[in-house]
């Protein structure tokens, strides 16, 4: 079994908690979607946000779903490089798994797909 990082990301319109929120829960669950994962395969998420969001933690979103008690989460803010993507909400989903790093679905949604453009579903 190996350790595998899923990438995700995505971007809201204003930096208020519910979209925050909502962007968070519907990023993981695609990840979660398109590898077929559950949370007890889950070793860690680590969220990062561009430093214009700040209305909440985003994890909120994700300790909130059945399941995901004990799956350990962290926050953090990207940093601050000029002419980055704003208003970014990014996620790095690490899971144990007997798949391949090809195997893994990278999940881009919003305006988030420039970032990846390679890995973006059209």
């Amino acid at each position: 079994m190996y350790n595998r990082g899923i990438r995700g990301a995505t971007t809201i319109a204003r930096n208020e908690e519910e979209e925050m929120l909502s962007a968070t829960l519907e990023l993981l669950k695609e990840i979660v979607k398109r590898n077929e994962i559950v949370p007890e395969d889950i070793s860690n998420v680590w969220i990062t946000v561009t430093p214009d969001l700040d209305a909440t933690f985003p994890a909120r979103a994700i300790r909130g779903l059945s399941g995901w008690d004990m799956v350990p989460l962290m926050c953090s803010t990207e940093i601050p490089v000029r002419g980055s993507l704003p208003k970014c909400i990014r996620l790095l989903v690490q899971v144990n798994t007997n798949k391949g790093q090809r195997e893994m679905h990278h999940v881009y949604l919003n305006e988030a797909q420039s970032l990846r453009p390679d890995l973006s579903v059209k």
